[in-house]
């Protein structure tokens, strides 16, 4: 029997082996951008985020680059944006 995960909740953020994971999806503008930044600001260590979005989040590029953090487009589900995020060293 195959185990399908639980579907998460806009704003959910939870830790998997590879870093935290926060879900973005269904929240409205500017939510997911200020989701993203306070949780990136809540860190103690620089640990790598995953960010699971429905859209391509355009504004939150130089915010990232400002605060020293390098987003990669990596491979989601059908119809998801999912961001990997990892502070530069």
């Amino acid at each position: 029997m195959v185990r399908v995960p639980a579907p998460r909740r806009p704003g959910e953020q939870w830790q998997e082996g590879d870093g935290i994971h926060v879900e973005v999806r269904g929240l409205a503008p500017p939510a997911p951008f200020v989701t993203i930044i306070k949780l990136l600001e809540s860190l103690a260590v620089a640990v790598p985020v995953t960010v699971h979005h429905d859209r391509e989040p355009v504004p939150l590029y130089a915010e990232l680059a400002e605060r020293g953090w390098l987003a990669e487009r990596i491979v989601g589900e059908p119809g998801e944006v999912r961001l990997r995020l990892v502070k530069e060293s």
